[in-house]
């Protein structure tokens, strides 16, 4: 679900309670959509997420540690410049609707105390966090909204703050529910869920439809419930009152296969047992959970957007060039054809004519049944024949050098889709730099000599893990991590696993000098899947074999490599277990 502004005015609360008169150590911005203040205060450090992302904006304290990029944005620099050393002094809501305010005591360059506030506006993809000060007067914002973008509420510096238009809605903070209940009723001839929505201010689409649910069972237009429903849907609406001056609870839906699916600030039964229900201790808890992986993702998305768009450029280019190369090979298919014409031609060359515009020969490898072979007329019959066997050559030549090219596209396009799976799974700017220098000695980006430019990190080591049974498994984080772990690195008697014709990281069990046991070899597998483009999949091929029997063709691609003599196990990707393995 989006955050609505009900679900926000019980964040506000949450916030509010752990948050009042603690001091800004720290401003930092993972992300150009993500704002992290670092709190320290009487419940000791916490840091408050504030993100404006269109698909998950939202506001929370998180406990995990986030990078940063090595140099911060301006509107960062800016945000510490005015917030750190500032005490927050309160949170303010506008009624129920998605614009929450921090309000700040801090100091001026000139040692005065000010008076600021930080406005964080939940609005999807016009979500945004503006710096105001005490004359509400905007200072600077994470997105400015100038007359190009809207001709009717700017977002500039030095403009006057002015609140987003309001909607014809009510608050259900401070209405009694049966005028809600009567307002909702006017909307005769719309669905129950639809009219809550289109009445009660803040709310969000998985609520009015629980108190459709709730009222009638479902779903019905308002017109067709009956006094009965009626009066059960004023209940839910008190219900709904209850749960925001109560602060609420949280609640997280998850599938069948424990995906995060929606929240709430109160239970939602309106699923049934297609869902499983969870209540979590805090909102935060349960926020930071839910968009975990998602958060993930996105980070990993903007951090190297432009490797994605370089290496998926390079990935539509190699296919097309191997369709054309593809349909040039069909074409050579013909080459016998040529080759018999010009032997059938010099084999009656005796009894052929210059001038004609076709042989009819025998054809002595078909019962000499006749066939017809079409000619230059121009062409003396040698001259004709010449001109098949010419047509013969090149097409022999060019079915070796497309086969050869065929071969090293599909290679290249292997490489490439490696790539991706890596960029896809890398966590730190470091990772990223890594695959942007891999990129660099494969010729797929320049690199930029750029005076005063900092040099790419130290290179990461490899993933590493314990199995139960006491063996060492190291995974590569890229390509050219993977060459060196397998090639270099390991010795003959360790293993090597990698998911089946698919894209992964080189995984190795260190033997130590030990025989490796079978549930070494199972519980690597499952690291391997799960390091690998197959890891949303339900089961998965892995192949394991000896790393003496590794071979890496000359000239290949980085992290490729061929083995001939291999056993192959089915595993089901296992995220707990690989964190449970993992060495930290």
């Amino acid at each position: 679900m989006a955050l609505d502004g009900i679900f926000l005015s019980v964040l506000k609360a949450e916030i509010e309670e752990t948050s009042l008169y603690s001091r800004v150590d720290k401003v930092s911005m993972p992300t150009k959509d993500e704002i992290i203040l670092s709190l320290r205060g009487r419940n000791g450090a916490k840091k408050l997420l504030l993100c404006i992302r269109s698909n998950s904006p939202r506001i929370h304290y998180i406990t995990e540690n986030i990078e940063n990029p090595p140099s911060p944005p301006m509107i960062c620099m800016l945000l510490r410049k005015y917030l750190t050393g500032a005490t927050i002094t309160g949170l303010r809501q506008f009624e129920t609707d998605r614009v929450l305010f921090i309000d700040f005591d801090a100091t001026n360059e000139i040692g005065d105390k000010i008076r600021l506030s930080l406005c964080f506006e939940i609005m999807g993809t016009y979500s945004n966090v503006i710096l105001l000060d005490e004359e509400m007067k905007i200072i600077d914002s994470l997105r400015r909204i100038d007359f190009s973008a809207s001709a009717v509420r700017q977002i500039l510096p030095g403009l006057k703050y002015t609140f987003p238009t309001k909607q014809d809605k009510l608050n259900i903070a401070d209405t009694d529910a049966k005028t809600v209940t009567k307002a909702i009723e006017e909307k005769e001839n719309m669905l129950l869920s639809k009219a809550v929505m289109s009445k009660v201010q803040g709310i969000s689409p998985i609520v009015s439809r629980e108190i459709a649910f709730l009222s009638c069972s479902g779903d019905k237009y308002v017109c067709e419930t009956d006094k009965n429903e009626i009066l059960k849907l004023e209940n839910a609406i008190e219900q709904i009152k209850g749960y925001v001056n109560s602060c609420g609870k949280a609640y997280m839906l998850t599938d069948s296969k424990g995906k995060p699916f929606d929240f709430s600030f109160m239970p939602i039964h309106q699923y049934g047992s297609e869902m499983k229900l969870i209540e979590l201790d805090s909102q935060s808890e349960m926020l930071q959970s839910f968009y975990r992986e998602k958060d993930k993702a996105d980070r990993n998305r903007q951090r190297g957007h432009e490797l994605f768009r370089l290496v998926n450029n390079n990935i539509e280019r190699v296919s097309k060039k191997l369709n054309l190369q593809s349909e040039d090979l069909k074409k050579c298919a013909d080459k016998e054809k040529y080759r018999l014409n010009a032997e059938l031609i010099n084999a009656y060359i005796y009894k052929l004519e210059k001038g004609s515009f076709y042989y009819d020969v025998e054809n002595y490898y078909d019962n000499n049944k006749v066939i017809r072979i079409p000619c230059d007329p121009s062409l003396s019959p040698q001259k004709n024949a010449q001109k098949y066997f010419k047509l013969y050559k090149k097409a022999v030549k060019a079915e070796e050098m497309l086969t050869e090219l065929i071969e090293k596209g599909k290679q290249e396009l292997m490489y490439l889709h490696s790539v991706i799976d890596e960029l896809s799974r890398c966590e730190t700017d470091a990772e990223a730099n890594q695959i942007r220098e891999e990129l660099i000695e494969a010729g797929y980006l320049r690199k930029k000599n750029i005076k005063g430019s900092k040099k790419f990190s130290k290179a990461l080591p490899p993933h590493e893990f314990l199995t139960s049974d006491g063996f060492t498994v190291l995974v590569g984080r890229n390509n050219t991590q993977n060459d060196k772990l397998s090639m270099k690195q390991a010795n003959n008697r360790d293993m090597f696993l990698h998911v089946q014709k698919q894209p992964g990281s080189h995984v190795i069990i260190v033997s130590d000098n030990r025989e490796i046991s079978d549930k070494a070899i199972e519980e690597a597998a499952v690291i391997a899947a799960f390091y690998s483009s197959a890891a949303e999949s339900s089961l998965v091929t892995v192949d394991y074999t000896p790393v003496k029997n590794l071979k890496k063709p000359v000239g290949a691609k980085a992290g490729f490599v061929i083995y001939h003599t291999y056993n192959s196990i089915n595993v089901k990707p296992d995220k707990v277990a690989v964190e449970r393995m993992k060495v930290k």
